[in-house]
Order: structure tokens, then C-alpha cells, then sequence
């Protein structure tokens, strides 16, 4: 009974509760049901500024990542002079020279072929491609048969003619006989002395010898000779091949000299002396392999003659080059080929007072740079390749070639004077009239004049 009791709701004491609520003030009752506007303020403003701390403090986080750590400061140093390589330009006389290139040619160049017709039955060692040969050598022999068949029937024919010569000599001899023994006193006709049937046999002798010669030449003819000292190009017949008189027995070329077509412009030409006259005298040169770089053979040549007219297309005029022994057959020289290309130097004109200055210190638009050496200690003079701790101006001049190679430029200035110092060291850009220290190098002449020989000289 007891635990029913404890187990039931006391409706009593919470009826009681909700009765002292009831006897409360309204005012107590609305205190009760609103929060104060303190505590609104303050949650407000938690709202607010904490979000405002957080990006404030994100940004200074921010700010100090990227901004870089400052470097410290170096102290101002002194600025350095830069320095340049210089050499002594002087003025000069220069033979010029002009290199150019040509073919060699054969200056005889035939197809051989027969006077005769007829079958060939022989070729000879010396009528094979590539093969050398000397004049008069027989190259190709034809059959002999039908050219001795005309040797004898001519033969024959002159001894006909040669009988019936005879008999009519004796006629005439024995006719002024019988006209003298008749005791005429005048003198007989020809044609009682029968003069004219005489000339008909002489003549008839005549023919008869010449054809006899033509056949014997026909025979002779039969061993085809070589017609100088040559070489063979390429053979054209074979054994058993008939041939007649304008069959192409092969192509070849004669040995003891050479030619080769030299192309010279229009410009180049007031810087030589080129033979125009058979008078004048021939210009020596010289000629390089072109094909092998490496090869260091020199050949002399001559000019001997100039073409008379200019080449249509290029409008360049071609000199003739003559190359004795071409192929070094009574020289240590290596051989020259027919149809090799070669790379020919001509010296040309003599130019006076002119001033060489290597391409390494030339810089773009033609320009050089020069030092003032006006303020340079006379010391410093004395010795090559030593530093000039003493700084100098350099200002640049644009120049004009007249002349150019791989090497060199040459320049006719006379505002350029000798044992003015040039600059060679590359520089990319330097203001005109900055002080420079300069270091004297030296320039073998030796060197130079090598270098000469292996480049092409151009007319700007």
C-alpha cells in the first residue's frame, strides 16, 4: 500500500508551484519571459568583432609571408673601366688579288673517227677508256683485204697506162723519123707526130699513179693513228664493227695542255691587268683543288687570252687560263682532271696607301672603334701585350671597303692615320667616348698574309 503511495505523482506540490507563479507582478512576470539588452549587446558585438580580429590578424599573417626578407645593402664600390685588346692599324701598300673558279678543259677535244670504211679487227692497249697515247701510235686496225685488192688493181691500171705511154712515145719518135726521111723541109703537125694521143697516155699514166697513192693511202689509212699526244675519254666501236667514214670511233683529248674558263665581273675588272691584245703579256696564277679543302696543291697557270664577249646571262667575261702538263706526267705535281673544278688567285693592281683591319674588329654598320691614344705614356709603347692601367678614350667611325675578304677589310681613310690604336675586343655597347684600359696583342704578319691566300676577295 505504502509503495502505490510513493510510486504516484505529487500533483499536490506542483499545483502549489503554479499557484505562487500566478500570484506574481506583470512586471516580475515580463523580467522573467526577456533576456536583459546587455547581454544582446554583447553577443552582438561577439558576432562582429571576433570575425573582424580573425581577418585582421589572417591579413598581418599574409602580409608578412609575402613580403621578401630586405637584403642588406652593399656598399657603393668604384666602377670599373673596361678593357679592350687593341692593335696598331698602319697605312700600306696592298696587292690586291682576286679569287675566282673555273672547270678544266681540254684545249683539244675530238671524236675520233676513220677516213675508210670498213670492219674492225683490231683495238689496241692505248684505245681504252682512261688510256694514254702518244702521236702517230695506231689505236684501231680495219681488214686489210679490199684495201689491197685496190693497192693491186691500181697497180695494175698503171702499168696498163705506163705500156700504152710507151708505145705511143715510140709512135711519135718514129713518126718525125719517117717525115725527115720523106725530105720535108718544114716542120711536121702535132698530129703527124701524134702529140695528142702522147699527152692522152701521160695522162692516162697520171691517173693511174694517183690512183695507185690513193690506194695505198686507203690502206694505210686501214690502221687508224692517234693525231697527237692525247688521252682517251671514252671508246665508242668494238672488234668486228663495221664502220664508215663519219662513224665516231671514240671521243678524245690532247694532253700537253690544258684550259680553264675563269669568270671575272664587271667589277672586278678594273683590278687587273687582263691580256686584251695578242701583244700583251700573259698573267700568271694559281689554282687550288676545290673539291678537298685539305689538299694544299698549288698549280701554276697564265692568262693567255680574254673571250671577246660577255656572258649573256651573268654579263661576266671569261679569261682563258693555260695549265701546262695537266695530268703531271714530267712533274711531281699531283694530276689535274678534265672536268675538275678548281679555285684560280689572280694578283691584281698594286693599291697605294690603304689600311687592313681584321674582320674580328669590325662591329655591325661598318663600324670600328678606335682609342684616342693623344694622352697615352710614351712608356707604354715599349712593350707588347701589357696592360695599360692609364684609361684612354674610344669613340667609333663607320668605314668604307674597297676591298673585303674573309679576314680583312681594306679601307682608304685619311682621317685614319698610321699607328692608330684599334679596338678588337667584341663589345656589345659602349657609350662613344668612355674611357677604356687597353691591352696591346700582337698580330703575326706572317698569319695575315696566309690567311690572304685562302679567301676570296669580293668588290663591295
Amino acid at each position: 500500500m505504502s509503495s502505490n503511495s510513493n510510486n504516484r505523482p505529487n500533483f499536490t506540490s506542483e499545483a502549489k508551484a503554479s499557484a505562487d507563479r500566478d500570484k506574481l507582478p506583470v512586471d516580475d512576470k515580463k523580467n522573467r519571459s526577456s533576456p536583459p539588452k546587455e547581454d544582446i549587446v554583447m553577443q552582438s558585438l561577439r558576432f562582429i568583432v571576433i570575425p573582424v580580429i580573425i581577418l585582421g590578424l589572417g591579413y598581418l599573417i599574409y602580409s608578412q609571408i609575402k613580403e621578401p626578407t630586405a637584403k642588406p645593402k652593399k656598399p657603393p664600390g668604384i666602377r670599373k673601366v673596361p678593357k679592350t685588346k687593341v692593335i696598331e692599324l698602319h697605312v700600306e701598300n696592298y696587292t690586291s688579288s682576286i679569287e675566282s673558279n673555273g672547270i678544266i678543259n681540254a684545249h683539244n677535244e675530238v671524236n675520233l673517227t676513220s677516213q675508210v670504211p670498213g670492219r674492225v679487227v683490231e683495238i689496241h692497249p692505248q684505245f681504252e677508256d682512261g688510256a694514254f697515247f702518244k702521236k702517230g701510235t695506231i689505236l684501231v686496225e680495219l681488214e686489210e683485204a679490199d684495201f689491197l685488192t685496190s693497192v693491186a688493181s691500181a697497180e695494175a691500171m698503171l702499168a696498163q697506162a705506163s705500156a700504152s705511154h710507151a708505145q705511143e712515145k715510140a709512135r711519135s719518135e718514129q713518126a718525125r723519123l719517117n717525115w725527115e726521111d720523106l725530105g720535108y723541109d718544114e716542120e711536121p703537125n702535132e698530129l703527124v707526130l701524134r702529140l695528142p694521143q702522147l699527152r692522152e697516155a701521160e695522162a692516162r699514166v697520171n691517173s693511174a699513179t694517183t690512183q695507185l697513192a690513193q690506194a695505198k693511202r686507203n690502206f694505210d689509212r686501214s690502221k687508224i693513228k692517234a693525231p697527237f699526244d692525247g688521252r682517251v675519254r671514252k671508246r665508242l666501236v668494238g672488234v668486228s664493227q663495221a664502220i664508215s667514214g663519219s662513224t665516231p670511233l671514240g671521243n678524245i683529248f690532247a694532253v700537253d695542255y690544258a684550259e680553264v674558263r675563269i669568270p671575272i665581273s664587271a667589277k672586278e675588272m678594273r683590278h687587273l691587268n687582263l691580256p686584251e691584245n695578242p701583244d700583251d703579256p700573259s698573267v700568271e696564277i694559281t689554282l687550288h683543288d676545290a673539291l678537298d679543302e685539305k689538299n694544299q696543291t698549288i698549280w701554276p697557270a697564265q692568262i693567255i687570252r680574254t673571250e671577246g664577249t660577255l656572258d649573256e646571262n651573268s654579263l661576266e667575261l671569261f679569261a682563258i687560263a693555260k695549265i701546262l702538263d695537266p695530268f703531271g706526267r714530267n712533274s711531281t705535281l699531283p694530276p689535274l682532271r678534265i672536268g675538275q673544278p678548281v679555285n684560280a688567285k689572280i694578283p691584281g693592281k698594286i693599291l697605294e696607301g690603304v689600311i687592313k683591319i681584321p674582320r674580328r674588329a669590325v662591329r655591325q654598320l661598318r663600324r670600328i672603334n678606335i682609342i684616342d691614344k693623344d694622352d697615352l705614356p710614351l712608356l707604354m709603347n715599349q712593350f707588347l701585350a701589357t696592360v695599360s692601367r692609364f684609361p684612354l678614350k674610344m669613340h667609333g667611325i663607320s668605314v668604307e671597303p674597297i676591298r673585303e675578304n674573309q679576314s680583312h677589310i681594306i679601307i682608304q681613310d685619311d682621317s685614319i692615320k698610321g699607328g692608330t690604336l684599334l679596338s678588337t675586343t667584341p663589345m656589345p655597347w659602349i657609350p662613344d667616348g668612355s674611357k677604356v684600359e687597353i691591352i696591346f696583342e700582337e698580330t703575326p704578319k706572317e698569319a695575315d698574309d696566309a690567311e690572304d691566300r685562302k679567301t676570296t676577295l669580293i668588290s663591295p
